[in-house]
Order: C-alpha cells, then sequence, then structure tokens
C-alpha cells in the first residue's frame, strides 16, 4: 500500500488490514474497500465505534461446543431442503479443525490404569456424540476431527494446528482465526490473531460470512526487566489478569511490547494470551519474532514453513524486534509492568482476576471463611470458622476442616502446555519424594496434559516417577479438572464435606475457578502454578503460611520447608534444554488424526442428511429453524413480559449454562430418568449440548445461582402469578404455556466466562425476549445477538436497583420500525414505582441489526442460500 500510517498501526490491526485488503479483492461482496480505508485511519475510528468486517482464515473448535455446532448444520441442512435451496450450500468455506478434549473425566485417579479407566469410560458415556462427530467429518467439507486422547484443544493448536502463515491456492497470507472457545486466544502467543466466540458466530464464519466488528482500541502492555528465580509464568499472568481487570479492557485487544517481551519463553507468552478471557480482552498479543521462529522449529514444523513465515511476515512488516523501541507502535492507552516485581502467588476462591500473593493466602482463607457471602466470602459464623471433623478413610483416623484441600489437579492448556512449570512441579515432587513426604489421604490427585508431548519429556526427565508416587498420574488428555469434569470425590469425603457445610478447596492450574464449576461440592477453588499444585496437595490446607511453616516432616522427623523443596531455575532450565525435545513433537504429531482403536471402530451414516432420531438423549432436531419461513418477521416489540430473574454482577455462562455433572434433582434429571437413562449415564451438561431438551432444563440450573427473587444460591425462580418457587425450567414452562414473554434483570459483566452459545439458545428456549443489564462480557452479547435475543442495557450510572425495579413487575419494549445500532431504546414498566427508563440497544453493528431482524445470522444465513 506504501501508506505511511501502516507503521504506526498495531501489529495485530496489521494483520486486520491485511485481511481487509485480500478479501476487498476475493470477497468483494462482503469485504469493501471502505474497510481497508477504515483500518489504515485506525488511530482516528478506534475510539468511534466504526464497523469493519474480517474474514478469518479457519475455524477451530473443541466438541462441548463442537458437537452443537455441528447439530446447527444438520438442522440447518434440513431446513434449506424444507425451503426449497440445495442443502449441500451448508458447507464449511475455510478449514475447521475439532479437537475433542472435553469429554473426559476424572472417575479414577491415583493408580496406573487411571488414564486406560477414564478413556474407556470416555467412550462407553460418549459412543454417540462420538459417531455423530465422525458422520460431521464426512458430511461436510474442510472439517478435521482430532480423536479423544491427544490433548487440549489450545495446545494441540499451539504445538500442531497453527500455521504461522497459510499457504493456499499459491497465496501466502497470515493464520488467523476464530474458536467456539474463549481460551482460543492462546494461540497469540505464536503470533497469531484469533479470538474466541460463541458458536452460533463460529457457525457463520464457517459458511463464508464475515465477522462484524467494531474496531477495536488497543491497550499496549509493556513488560521491561525479567522475572525473578521464585516466580513462574503462572504468577506472571494472575498479575496481568488482576491489572488489566482493573483497568477495563473488555472489548479491546491487548498487545504486549517492551524489551521484558524478549527475556520471555514462547510458552510464557501462551500461558498470558491463554489468559486473555479472564482479562476481559478480546485478543492478548504477541506479534511473532524470534523466539517464535525457534519454537516453531522445536515443535516439528519443518525448515521450509518456517523460512517462507520468516520471509512473509518481514516482507509485510509484521516481524517483531522486541528491544527496537523505535518500532513501538501507536496505542489508545499503555501499561507497564517490571517482570521483576513478580512474585508467587494464586487467585480465587472465585474469580481469577482476585489475586492473592503466595504469602498471605493463610490470611486471606481466613478472612473469606467470615466475610459475608461473595466473591471474597463465605458467611460462616466466627464460632465455626475452626470447625474440625474426624473420620475414618480407608482405614485411617482423618480430619478435614474448613481449608482442605480436597482437589490438587495439574490441568488445563494453560500451563500444561509450558515445560517450565511442568518440570518445575516434578523437580519439586522429585525433592518431596526423596525427604520422605507423602500427599494427604483426603487429596484428589490428577495430572492432565495438554499433550502427550507433555509424558515424553516428564518420562525422559525421570520425573514422571516422583509424580506418581504423590498421586499425580496420568489421568487423561484433556480439560478434566478445568472444564469441571473433576469427577466425584471420594464418597466418605463427599459426606463429611456436604453433613458439616465445610468449605473445603480446590487447587487446580487451570485459568476458571467460577462458582460451581470445579466441583459441586468444593466451595473455594485457587488458581495456581503446577509447582504449587504440588505444594498444597502436601500441606493438605489453605491455611498455611509456607514462609514459616513446615510442609511437612520427613521420615527423620525433621521440619521440612517449601523453599527446601523449590527448584532452582537453573536447575529447571537444565533440565527443559537436556529433556524437551523436537523428536517428541514430531513422533506425537504424525498420527494425531488417526485415533485409537475404540474410534476407528465408530461406524458413522453416509448420508448428506442426518438421520435424526427421537430416541436420542444426546443428539437431537433443534427446533431453531423448523418454523422459520423464506421472509423475515422481525420481533421489534414485547408486550408485558414477566420478570424471569433479577441477578446481580458477573453472572458467568457457567451460571446460566452450566458445564458440569447433571444434579439428580434437576429437571434435566428427570427428562433422562423418564428416558430410562440411569444415573450414572447422566454424563455432564457438557456432553449433552447436541440435544436441546436437555440443554433448555439445564439453563439456570447451576447450583450457585443466586437469583435475588429466591435471596439465597439455588436455581430456582418464583412465579410470579402462583407466587410459587420453582426450577428456572419450570417456571418458563408455566409462563410460556401462559403465552407470557420474558425478560431478564442483570448486573454488571453479565454472561463473563466461557464462550458458550447455550448460554444465549438456553434462554432464547425459555421464551426470553430480552435481557436488560448493567454491562455484559463480550462474547455473550454477541451471543445473544446472533440469536436473535434483545440485549439492553442501563443506562450509564444505572441498574435495576438504582431505578426502584424489584423484578415483580412487568415490562414492554418496542424497537419500532427504524432498529439502528446502539439506539435509545424506552422501556415500559406496569405495576413499579416507575412508569418507564431508557436503556441502550446493544445491537451494536449494521450487519447485527440484520441479523437480529432475521431471528438470528443462522437464519440469516439460510435465507441468503435459498433466496
Amino acid at each position: 500500500l506504501n501508506d505511511s500510517r501502516i507503521e504506526k498501526l498495531p501489529f495485530a490491526i496489521r494483520v486486520l488490514l491485511e485481511s481487509a485488503v485480500r478479501n476487498s479483492h476475493v470477497d468483494p461482496d462482503f469485504v469493501k474497500e471502505e474497510d481497508v480505508n477504515k483500518i489504515l485511519d485506525w488511530e482516528k475510528n478506534s475510539t468511534q465505534g466504526v464497523e469493519v468486517a474480517f474474514k478469518p482464515a479457519r475455524v477451530l473448535m473443541q466438541d462441548f461446543t463442537g458437537v452443537p455446532a455441528v447439530v446447527d448444520l444438520a438442522a440447518m441442512r434440513d431446513a434449506v431442503k424444507r425451503l426449497g435451496g440445495d442443502p449441500n450450500t451448508i458447507n464449511p468455506s475455510v478449514p475447521v479443525d475439532l479437537v475433542i478434549d472435553h469429554s473426559v473425566q476424572v472417575d479414577k485417579f491415583g493408580t496406573d490404569d487411571a488414564l486406560e479407566f477414564n478413556l474407556k469410560r470416555e467412550f462407553e458415556r460418549n459412543k454417540e456424540r462420538f459417531t455423530f462427530l465422525k458422520w460431521g467429518a464426512k458430511a461436510f467439507n474442510d472439517l478435521t476431527i482430532v480423536p479423544p486422547g491427544a490433548g487440549i484443544v489450545h495446545q494441540v493448536n499451539l504445538e500442531y494446528l497453527g500455521r504461522g502463515v497459510f499457504e493456499r491456492e499459491g497465496l501466502l497470507y497470515p493464520d488467523s482465526l476464530v474458536g467456539t472457545d474463549s481460551h482460543t486466544p492462546m494461540i497469540n502467543g505464536l503470533g497469531i490473531v484469533g479470538w474466541g466466540v460463541g458458536g452460533i458466530e463460529a457457525e457463520a464464519v464457517m459458511l463464508g460470512q464475515p465477522i462484524s466488528m467494531v474496531l477495536p482500541q488497543v491497550v499496549g502492555y509493556k513488560f521491561v526487566g525479567k522475572l525473578p528465580p521464585t516466580a513462574t509464568a503462572t504468577d506472571l499472568v494472575l498479575v496481568i489478569a488482576k491489572n488489566l481487570r482493573a483497568k477495563g479492557v473488555v472489548g479491546k485487544f491487548v498487545e504486549f511490547f517492551g524489551p521484558g517481551v524478549a527475556s520471555l519463553s514462547l510458552a510464557d507468552r501462551a500461558t498470558i494470551s491463554n489468559m486473555t478471557p479472564e482479562f476481559g480482552a478480546t485478543i492478548g498479543y504477541f506479534p511473532t519474532d524470534e523466539q517464535t521462529l525457534e519454537y516453531l522449529r522445536l515443535t516439528g514444523r519443518d525448515e521450509r514453513k518456517v523460512a517462507y513465515i520468516e520471509a512473509y511476515l518481514r516482507a509485510q512488516n509484521l516481524f517483531r524486534d522486541y528491544n527496537n523501541e523505535a518500532s513501538d507502535p501507536v496505542f489508545n492507552d499503555t501499561l507497564e509492568l517490571d517482570l521483576s516485581t513478580v512474585v508467587p502467588c494464586l487467585a480465587g476462591p472465585k474469580r481469577p482476576h482476585d489475586y492473592i500473593p503466595l504469602d498471605t493466602m493463610k490470611d486471606d482463607f481466613k478472612a473469606c471463611l467470615s466475610n459475608k457471602v461473595g466473591f471474597k466470602g463465605y458467611g460462616i459464623p466466627e464460632d465455626q470458622c475452626d470447625k474440625s471433623v474426624e473420620f475414618d478413610f480407608d482405614g485411617e483416623k482423618t480430619e478435614l476442616k474448613h481449608g482442605s484441600v480436597v482437589i490438587a489437579a495439574i490441568t488445563s492448556c494453560t500451563n500444561t502446555s509450558n515445560p517450565s512449570v511442568m518440570i518445575a512441579a516434578g523437580l519439586l515432587a522429585r525433592n518431596a519424594v526423596k525427604r520422605g513426604l507423602k500427599v494427604k489421604n483426603y487429596v484428589k490427585t490428577s495430572l492432565a496434559p495438554g499433550s502427550n508431548v507433555v509424558t515424553q519429556y516428564l518420562k525422559k526427565s525421570d520425573l514422571l516417577p516422583s509424580l506418581k508416587e504423590l498421586g499425580f498420574n496420568i489421568v487423561g488428555y484433556g480439560c478434566t479438572t478445568c472444564i469441571g469434569n473433576s469427577g466425584p470425590l471420594p464418597e466418605a469425603v463427599a459426606e463429611v464435606i456436604d453433613a458439616n457445610d465445610l468449605v473445603c478447596c480446590g487447587v487446580l492450574s487451570g485459568n476458571r475457578n467460577f462458582e460451581g464449576r470445579i466441583h459441586s461440592q468444593v466451595r473455594a477453588n485457587y488458581l495456581a502454578s503446577p509447582p504449587l499444585v504440588v505444594a498444597y496437595a502436601l500441606a493438605g490446607t489453605t491455611l498455611i503460611n509456607f514462609e514459616d511453616e513446615p510442609i511437612g516432616v520427613d521420615a527423620d522427623g525433621k521440619e521440612v520447608f517449601l523453599k527446601e523443596l523449590w527448584p532452582s531455575s537453573e536447575e529447571i532450565s537444565q533440565t527443559i534444554q537436556a529433556n524437551v525435545l523436537r523428536e517428541f513433537f514430531t513422533d506425537v504429531y504424525k498420527s494425531v488424526t488417526s485415533g485409537t482403536e475404540e474410534w476407528n471402530s465408530l461406524n458413522a451414516p453416509n448420508d448428506a442428511l442426518y438421520p435424526w432420531s427421537d430416541e436420542s438423549t444426546y443428539i437431537h432436531h433443534p427446533p431453531f429453524f423448523q418454523s422459520m419461513e423464506k421472509e423475515i418477521d422481525p420481533v421489534t416489540t414485547v408486550e408485558k413480559a414477566a420478570c424471569l430473574l433479577n441477578v446481580g454482577d458477573s453472572i458467568t455462562t457457567d451460571h446460566i449454562s452450566p458445564a458440569g455433572s447433571i444434579s439428580i434433582r434437576s429437571p434435566a434429571a428427570r427428562y433422562l430418568q423418564e428416558r430410562g437413562v440411569d444415573r450414572k449415564d447422566f454424563n455432564s451438561y457438557g456432553s449433552r449440548r447436541g440435544n436441546d431438551q436437555v440443554m433448555a432444563r439445564g439453563t439456570f440450573a447451576n447450583i450457585r445461582l443466586v437469583n435475588k427473587f429466591v435471596g439465597k444460591a439455588a436455581p430456582k425462580t418464583v412465579h410470579h402469578p402462583s407466587g410459587e418457587t420453582l426450577d428456572v425450567f419450570d417456571a418458563a414452562d408455566r409462563y410460556i404455556k401462559d403465552n407470557t414473554p420474558l425478560i431478564i434483570l442483570a448486573g454488571d459483566n453479565y454472561g463473563s466466562g466461557s464462550s458458550r452459545d447455550w448460554a444465549a439458545k438456553g434462554v432464547w428456549m425459555q421464551n426470553v425476549k430480552a435481557v436488560i443489564a448493567a454491562s455484559y462480557e463480550r462474547i455473550h452479547r454477541s451471543n445473544l445477538v446472533l440469536f436473535g435475543v434483545m440485549p439492553l442495557e442501563f443506562k450509564e450510572g444505572e441498574n435495576a436497583e438504582s431505578l426502584g425495579l424489584t423484578g415483580k413487575e412487568t415490562f414492554s419494549i418496542d424497537l419500532g420500525d427504524d432498529i439502528k445500532p446502539s439506539m435509545d431504546v424506552t422501556v415500559t414498566v406496569e405495576g413499579g414505582s416507575i412508569d418507564k427508563f431508557t436503556a441502550k440497544l446493544r445491537v451494536d453493528t449494521a450487519s447485527e441489526v440484520a441479523y437480529y431482524k432475521n431471528g438470528g445470522v443462522l437464519n440469516y444465513v439460510i435465507r441468503s442460500k435459498v433466496n
């Protein structure tokens, strides 16, 4: 372009620019030349709410979100055929990679056969889902499936799927993607622009639709100095999460720069990028540099590919020298962090950005116990805080207290992708075993690597035996504890916790610890580095100050302190150098799509249209498109809606659409039992996302949901006409039978957390026409719009409480015939202290208006194929 403005653009914006330039020629129906000019004028336009179109190069999925996406595509084919079109027009136009990693659960742990047992149970539970995905791989173009047992989607993406630069049909262009998992930005650490979206938006991208986005502001985060020997990448990312949440970066890009970045390994950068959703940002981007190229070589990418990646990115001014301050771009805002100030830390007990320095952890947990119920409180009476319960467990006298650690999990691609923290955990375990230390018998320990490469280097370094000695046997290659697939606690432990209302703890090397996510019986959950996970497993409690209290006593009766076990940075570095080898990556990934014998024995149908069965409790033909017509019939009015829920701040997508276990007392359990499904075969909500009937019943089924109508944590609401307290689904069902539309009132950050489209689909199925919140997390707002649910936002400084709304009123909304992005909307109120109030329509772009009028983006695509 020979335009001087390019030199000032943040590197991530340059990737958007390249896509716009290329696609304005290749696909001018969707991407216009004016998009190019808007991006070139980013410095001026980034604060003006300017809309641009972006076409990612590929789509990434995991199975919890991938199954419902393929269900939607199958249902869209049926709808296109019913409306007179060609069903084969519903086909991906970009490569789609789907990694099955969310299904494995920790049923067995602490034994050599745990991995084999858990994988076998995974297939027993999910055979129907896996067969459906194999059908999808046959029926749809360019859909590649990585079978169970290969690893975690983002680690596989980092180590294998990430292209760096695409070479396709004689054209080179930057790799970019959207993924149906909120932690997709992990790939930003490899210099690839990508972010998490809901399955709905990803399906539209697969089918050739561009992403309609507001040109983002970019916050530059400058690193100086180097990490001290005692700090890990995990500690660093938890500090960053705290700082960026305080800064406020929702809907913005974050780009890292400064000489401190050059001192971080690629794996450290990927750890940071992985937790971008916890910052609230869209991406956390590290432009490509020499470290990136070295990582590509290490992970088995061939030298020819690495050479053209470097040559192309240098030619396109997309290659970075972090030590060259003169090449720093312009940012909307900046922060700075001296890496030398980072100290060991944790985050929790209910949110990933609630940072706790390790040396204050004991006092922090004590305070949380008696604090009033909230993000940092459990409301335990002062005289109950020291409660102790003795019981017999496996023939031993055992004691549980508030603060006892009952889950210690080395889990999640956040950390298992990073050899430095995995080797550190192994070395600490070796040192503990040498001193004769053991893990407390009530701690459920697990090691779930994000790829088989981890196993290879832990074996070669002879650290796996020490981890096993402490109970950290490999339990599976998947998300496990981080997604809530923790499996059951030992029965005796679970009974003591429940009977005594104990606030017991999980410590995990994951990225999420929202209420009810990790385990329904484990109320306090802390994010920590893998070596700290091992340390807390040895201690058996969070009520310890490692600085001045021993972690245990050795065989000679001598007190052992954590600092005696902690490996030096030199030892970690030397162990990595000697044992993390290129050959491990090439050996593991040469057969990554081959699958096991069980996978290859699955027989999938060959039909282009899926043969639905009403008997299936896993895969069901959804109602989303079954009654739609060729012509649009926009929903612009909502009349006399009742309020289904009145909730506060930080309601997560885990609250709205839980992924974990199905409670025996839930509407979903009743539905499954009525169809002959035994309790042991319920599986999880996440695994049943291909069945709309289960998922509608699972919407707002999180036992930690706090609804102001009920006043305590429970998946309940009040049906206002009768005054009865009911399960949320049952109340919604009554309203539907009475033809009463519904709304939801909510506080700040509504829909934070995972990028799960069922958090939008579920409320749609419960006949919720609008959500009125103080603010939204980015992905969930988009999901609501893309599924035809109206997101409204209270005016700045207002919320339901300040307006005197109780939720017992009725609400009417009229958007009129001329819907405009972000316009003001009057909400009429009956039966309350006010008659009306003004809210902002959070349909943010002209494209989103078109999607909303169609009842959602997938309806829009169906009509475009038919008409």
